[in-house]
């Protein structure tokens, strides 16, 4: 499985990386607002104008008749959700604020879509080696604490499909490799938490949590993300204890913002 590099490029072309920064957003969130944009990038609305008039330009970005812009067919790929993605993170926003500051490690947001993950929001830690922003990313769930977590929830049988008979060249398993994901999966369930030690990331470590709703079904994870050398100070049980509180806080804010059920799968 390929791996990633943990660090930013050492010298960020910025203008690039806010248009790449759009196509995840359109990827994701459908149709969006100019001002959505803006917000997401940290950018004025003159400057998130410009990259969007290049976008539709070159093809990749359509406007429409409300003013909202939505992604090109040329992308390929659908939005997983737009306005319920996007409350769940606006909701969930101070809670990994809060993780962050208390680890001074990257929180992530995520969902699962299939047999991948989608990073809908990070808030990055200071540290000089770090784990960068993974907003708009896309990766294998079973490779990542997040995507374990809420693939800790499905039947057997929902995993055989989509791991086995059906599942993609990319994604197939063996009958040796799907029996040591289910036991692994199994024991995810019954910690409370999953962890990933350089399997989607060399140099990465992370420990992922669902965030439940009422009745106890995952309706996203989040994670914290850390250099592997920092990591296991995160499976303390202190650390531990502050995650799973952290758990309820998320699960009772989105309960309190009726965000119990996703608007579209």
């Amino acid at each position: 499985m390929q791996k990633n590099y943990i660090q930013r490029p050492p010298y960020p072309i910025a203008s690039v990386d806010n248009a790449l920064r759009i196509l995840q957003i359109l990827r994701d969130q459908g149709s969006v607002r100019l001002t959505d944009i803006a917000t997401d990038l940290g950018v004025a609305v003159s400057t998130a104008h410009r990259l969007m008039a290049m976008l539709v330009y070159r093809g990749f970005a359509i406007q429409e008749d409300s003013k909202r812009y939505a992604p090109s067919p040329v992308l390929g790929v659908g939005a997983v959700s737009s306005t319920w993605h996007r409350e769940v993170r606006q909701v969930l926003q101070p809670a990994l604020e809060a993780l962050c500051a208390r680890f001074d490690e990257t929180a992530n947001l995520m969902v699962r879509v299939g047999a991948h993950v989608r990073f809908l929001y990070s808030v990055e830690a200071t540290a000089i080696l770090r784990v960068g922003d993974r907003a708009g990313s896309v990766l294998a769930a079973r490779s990542t604490s997040g995507g374990k977590a809420l693939l800790s929830y499905q039947s057997p049988d929902y995993l055989a499909r989509l791991y086995l008979g059906n599942g993609t060249a990319e994604h197939r398993l063996s009958p040796g490799e799907f029996s040591e994901l289910l036991n692994e999966l199994a024991t995810v369930r019954a910690r409370g938490y999953a962890t990933n030690r350089e399997e989607s990331e060399s140099g990465l470590g992370a420990i992922g949590l669902p965030v439940l709703d009422s009745a106890g079904r995952p309706l996203a994870a989040f994670s914290l993300a850390t250099p592997i050398s920092r990591f296991d100070r995160l499976l303390t049980p202190d650390s531990l204890a502050h995650l799973f509180e952290a758990q309820q806080d998320m699960t009772r804010a989105l309960r309190d913002a009726g965000l119990e059920q996703p608007d579209s799968r």
